[in-house]
């Protein structure tokens, strides 16, 4: 049986998004309401909000409730996760609560700032959080996106084996930013790591000549296969100003979404599902080259023919 391939956009809550008045119609303005519209024109959705605080039982739920049977969400792993930086002023009271004195009062919170006893209860939150979704048939995948600088050591290379211990039975995928885990002379043994591990090997599409790029390589490392595209952007790839979308400003043409089809395809071939994510997330661009790119593979999700069919 050929795989399912999913297409969707890493957000639907961006700010730009909603100001840019193109997707929702002017009625649709609660979280609840802009879900189902979303849920009614896509078949999978990344949820991004759970990198800067841990997943929640209540979200979850939430999100089961508000969407389709067989609609899918990817979870991105929390930043201390992933070695990225945290604000405390983010954090839910009960983890604010567990940070060391000194900690407190710094503006970015990084893992090695807290003890083991708070990294393991945000693992245990990400359990928990996951049930819901994993209950219902709806939890796709869980995102691992690592900095440039989680780099390919022995130490690195024996943190990635730990993570489905950690969330045990949950489909587990890892994007890496430079770090040299996909240089050429790497490649084979970084995929071998993760096939051996069962973990997703996510390919991207981005912009080239950075310390933190990663070439457009694709590979099936375990059943689910993953893409993400990030814009070609290069001006404001590594911007740490503004919005964060302001970074992946790019609409792709349909020449460039043409090139990733047979590799999809491809992937397709091999897994059991792939996944297709949009994370150009500025105003309703993801949006719209998710819609093209699932035409392109044939796999368009029917609009529904409502009087909210504005967009």
């Amino acid at each position: 049986m050929p795989a399912r391939i999913l297409v969707g956009s890493c957000s639907w809550t961006d700010p730009t998004l909603v100001a840019s008045g193109r997707f929702y119609p002017p009625q649709v303005t609660s979280a609840e309401g802009r879900l189902r519209h979303y849920a009614e024109r896509f078949d999978i959705v990344e949820v991004d909000s759970t990198y800067y605080a841990p997943p929640s039982v209540r979200n979850s739920r939430l999100w089961v409730e508000r969407t389709p049977d067989d609609f899918v969400f990817n979870v991105k792993a929390f930043a201390w996760l992933t070695g990225h930086a945290a604000a405390p002023a983010r954090l839910p009271g009960l983890l604010r609560d567990r940070l060391p004195e000194h900690a407190r009062a710094k503006r970015n919170v990084y893992p090695r700032d807290v003890d083991g006893s708070v990294l393991e209860l945000v693992w245990r939150q990400h359990r928990e959080a996951l049930e819901p979704l994993a209950a219902a048939g709806k939890l796709g995948a869980v995102l691992f996106q690592f900095p440039r600088w989680f780099v390919r050591t022995e130490q690195n290379r024996a943190y990635l084996r730990t993570l489905p211990a950690h969330l045990p039975g949950r489909p587990l995928a890892v994007e890496f930013r430079g770090g040299g885990w996909m240089d050429a002379d790497a490649a084979a043994d970084t995929l071998a790591l993760l096939e051996g591990a069962g973990l997703t090997y996510v390919g991207v599409d981005e912009p080239q000549g950075f310390a933190d790029s990663v070439p457009p390589l694709t590979a099936v490392t375990a059943p689910l296969a993953m893409v993400r595209l990030h814009g070609r952007n290069a001006d404001t790839w590594r911007a740490r100003t503004g919005a964060a979308s302001d970074r992946f400003k790019y609409l792709y043409s349909d020449a460039e979404l043409e090139e990733w089809a047979p590799r999809v395809r491809a992937l397709a071939a091999q897994a059991e599902t792939v996944h297709v994510l949009f994370n150009n997330n500025y105003e309703d661009w993801g949006m719209r080259n998710a819609r093209r790119m699932a035409q392109i593979l044939g796999v368009d999700r029917p609009r529904p023919q409502t009087r909210l069919q504005l967009d």
